[in-house]
């Protein structure tokens, strides 16, 4: 050991702590589940601004098939319940169950009544995300988010999927990461520049009068929106005032999203930018740093992890050489922190069950399952490292005692600065 890294250690300035006590389990309150969204997963889609992006060669790949969760729904949750989870996260495709404005499809209607049944029985409790970024070709025709009336077309298509599921008491995310929405509607040109603050008012309203109606219909429901936290702290905090502090009052809990990190000495975050996202390192204690992060700026909410996992190439692989169980078991363990600090954080979702469209092609893999959607006509689904890892964690409410993360914490994160400069994360 160098005398930089002693001094380091002694002083405990690189997150380690000098405290031998393992983080104590999660309990079995806790709940771990696993996500996908219907547009990345079931293939067969209707007409959507999706579906056009491709078609139209805005983005490199169509969607095709995806990996056919639309025939394979059952093998897939019942994958889930092989892994112990209680949470099964998933999306109703608007464009699938109403192709045109105001007629609805029966057998649209009918495979979400396979998939809600299938969930429950498996004995999870469904995540029900209303809108994953994917609105019918109907509503693009009609002029999408560049009109005040998409806000009152999305309410009536969410109230439909409230009063058809309400009976399964579910969770459920109004908006999939909105301010994701704006920007890739912004991008692939569903929404002029000048509309934007128009879009954002109407989602805005839109989860607001939502909120209000399931709570007529499911009493005591839990209601929210995921925010794509970002790396990059000053950016996070005007981020949040687009949406979630604007929700904040109809936000029964706080979900978010984490993937990425980001320090003075590694920016490869930027990675992403050329959609190599299996590029960009990892330091797992930032999950920490984030909901210590949301817990200081929304008191007194419960925090719920509504995306995180790690990317790889096709191939599986890293240049860092980060496995995904690692990574798994790491992230898990900076949960376990988190509540022995006291952060009210009730549960975790892993992206993603199985690989699946990322948005433009099917390069980046996020599975607990690996499926090769391009080269295997079988979509057979692969289990990766992380399943075992997954299954031990669910049995044992978190790491065993006296696990440490494969990776110590670094110095002044700029996932959080100050905070993380002046209160590092300390591996205990």
């Amino acid at each position: 050991m160098s005398c930089a890294a002693m001094l380091l250690a002694i002083c405990g300035l690189g997150g380690v702590g000098t405290a031998s006590a393992s983080v104590p389990p999660l309990g079995p309150a806790f709940e771990f589940g696993v996500a996908q969204s219907g547009f990345q997963s079931e293939g067969y889609n209707r007409d959507s601004n999706w579906v056009r992006y491709g078609n139209q060669g805005r983005v490199a790949h169509r969607v095709g098939n995806a990996v056919d969760f639309y025939h394979r729904y059952a093998e897939d949750i019942a994958r889930a319940k092989s892994l112990g989870v209680g949470i099964y996260r998933t999306s109703v495709e608007w464009s699938r169950v109403e192709p045109s404005r105001g007629r609805d499809d029966p057998a649209g209607w009918a495979f979400y009544d396979r998939v809600i049944r299938a969930v429950v029985d498996a004995g999870m409790r469904p995540m029900i995300t209303l809108n994953h970024w994917v609105h019918p070709g109907w509503a693009v025709d009609l002029g999408g988010w560049n009109r005040p009336q998409m806000s009152a077309d999305l309410v009536r298509f969410a109230e439909r999927v409230v009063d058809r599921y309400s009976w399964a008491d579910p969770l459920w995310i109004t908006f999939n990461e909105p301010t994701e929405y704006v920007r890739r509607e912004l991008m692939y040109g569903g929404v002029a520049p000048q509309n934007v603050g128009l879009m954002a008012d109407g989602i805005v309203a839109a989860h607001r009068a939502i909120h209000r109606y399931i709570h007529r219909v499911q009493p005591g429901a839990q209601v929210s929106s995921n925010m794509a936290y970002y790396p990059i702290a000053g950016l996070q905090t005007w981020l949040e005032s687009v949406f979630p502090q604007r929700m904040r009052d109809t936000l029964d809990f706080v979900g978010v999203d984490h993937y990425y990190s980001f320090s003075v000495t590694d920016a490869s975050v930027a990675n992403g930018a050329s959609g190599e996202f299996w590029k960009s390192s990892q330091a797992p204690e930032s999950i920490y740093y984030v909901l210590r992060h949301v817990a200081q700026q929304f008191p007194g909410k419960q925090i719920r992890v509504i995306e995180n996992g790690l990317a790889t190439d096709p191939q599986g692989r890293r240049p860092d050489g980060y496995r995904r169980a690692d990574h798994l078991r790491d992230t898990v363990y900076w949960l376990q922190r988190a509540r022995q600090d006291g952060i009210d954080v009730a549960s975790y979702n892993y992206w993603s069950l199985t690989d699946n469209y990322e948005w433009g092609d099917f390069d980046s893999r996020f599975g607990l399952y690996t499926v090769d959607a391009e080269r295997d006509p079988t979509l057979t689904r692969h289990p990766t490292d992380a399943v075992a890892a997954y299954r031990e964690i669910t049995r044992d409410n978190g790491v065993r005692p006296g696990y440490r993360p494969t990776r110590m914490p670094v110095t002044c994160s700029l996932v959080a600065v100050p905070d993380s400069c002046a209160n590092p994360a300390v591996v205990r």
